[in-house]
């Protein structure tokens, strides 16, 4: 592999907006790669997967390099070696010898923060949380996250999907234990396909397609989503309601409300109501309306760290500890938007059982009208992102 210095630059450049003016990586990267049209897909994979494989690595690489904090050109250096790249005699990766970053390992692999490249306080509360399982989920949130599509079946089958992206050159394959899944064999900028605009399809990760069928929905139902967002688990509930019934949408952020009336119009989906959460009362005006209620709450995100690797440097203890005050704050507000019989799905994208079981625990503790009637944990171990959810009935 032959290193080119402009696309090294951007990598660089790219280091420097996550690193320092804390940017989240994936709008880095699309900002830097719509800023010059003219890259082919190699290059355009390149950075990508440099800038991300470096952020991943961030600390390992900087041992091993025995680097400054800001000093990007020896992580790429590292990276080079790391990835037997051809190194280019260049000024910036100078004083990186091949063999001391080989011994320095040796040095540091038996220590796991290092080695997995973690912060300390990070890997001391997964271990202490997550226990013995923590290593091979470790290992497995170091992986780079697979392609997953979610087949929106308002608009065509998930066989007639894999048939048609076929045709272009697109290979995908079919897991059964998500029936709505297409897994992607090779990494590719896949929302430049006319399938994506047409609105065949949504980038979901495997397991965050399996909340919305977990809520049980039914067409005709009345189902709220409270924490929407941009919209994923809305359009796939819509499908699974066949566009019949009624989803209300909602939201502290118009923004994200917006952005999710463009994608249910590109989807087809008809049942949806977007409305922005102006204060508690937009909450209580919904009382016991809801057959389905659906809390993707907000989270550490500590399950997804495949895809968002940049979160290892940007998390703190404090954030934690602030959101688990939130969900519990939602839980209990939100919750009365169930109407007796209903039932509602409690979700994160943590590993971490104080932000999954013991919030359940604690809600249920203080409200005897709910039963838990099932959770379940979604590892990242088992090659997708890490998610935990849970469904409790209303019964009075």
């Amino acid at each position: 592999m032959k290193l080119y210095r402009n696309l090294c630059e951007a990598v660089i450049s790219g280091l420097q907006e996550i690193f320092e003016e804390k940017k989240y990586a994936d709008k880095v990267i699309e900002k830097i790669l719509k800023s010059n049209p003219r890259w082919g897909a190699r290059d355009r994979r390149f950075i990508a997967e440099t800038t991300y494989d470096i952020v991943r690595w961030y600390r390992l690489f900087r041992e091993l390099a025995e680097a400054e904090e800001n000093d990007y050109w020896k992580l790429l250096a590292v990276w080079c070696l790391w990835n037997k790249a051809e190194f280019p005699d260049w000024e910036e990766l100078a004083g990186v010898d091949r063999k001391k970053v080989l011994a320095r390992y040796e040095e540091v692999k038996s220590e796991r923060k290092i080695r997995e490249s973690i912060p300390d306080w990070m890997d001391e509360l997964c271990e202490r949380e997550v226990g013995a399982n923590w290593n091979q989920e470790l290992e497995a949130l170091n992986e780079e996250a697979s392609v997953v599509l979610r087949v929106n079946t308002l608009k065509i089958t998930r066989e007639e999907l894999q048939q048609q992206l076929e045709e272009e050159g697109i290979v995908t394959e079919t897991p059964s234990e998500f029936p709505d899944g297409l897994l992607l064999e090779q990494r590719q900028n896949i929302f430049t396909r006319q399938a994506f605009k047409d609105g065949l399809f949504e980038v979901q990760d495997a397991g965050s397609q399996l909340i919305a069928p977990f809520l049980q929905v039914k067409p005709g139902m009345r189902v709220i989503d409270a924490c929407a967002g941009a919209g994923g688990k809305t359009l796939h509930l819509a499908a699974l309601m066949q566009n019949k019934g009624r989803i209300v949408a909602m939201d502290t952020e118009e923004w994200k409300l917006t952005e999710l009336k463009k994608r249910a119009r590109r989807a087809g989906a008809g049942n949806i109501e977007p409305k922005l959460i102006e204060s508690s009362k937009t909450i209580k005006r919904l009382e016991g309306s809801a057959d389905r209620l659906l809390l993707d709450v907000p989270c550490s995100g500590l399950g997804v760290l495949k895809r968002n690797p940049d979160a290892k440097w940007k998390l703190t203890v404090e954030f934690i500890n602030r959101v688990k005050e939130l969900q519990l704050h939602i839980l209990q507000d939100y919750s009365g938007m169930v109407k007796v019989g209903g039932a509602l799905v409690y979700s994160t994208c943590s590993l971490l059982p104080s932000e999954n079981e013991q919030q359940v625990k604690t809600f249920l503790d203080k409200n005897s009208s709910f039963d838990l009637e099932e959770q379940k944990t979604i590892l990242p171990s088992q090659g997708f992102d890490g998610f935990f959810m849970a469904r409790l009935k209303k019964k009075s």
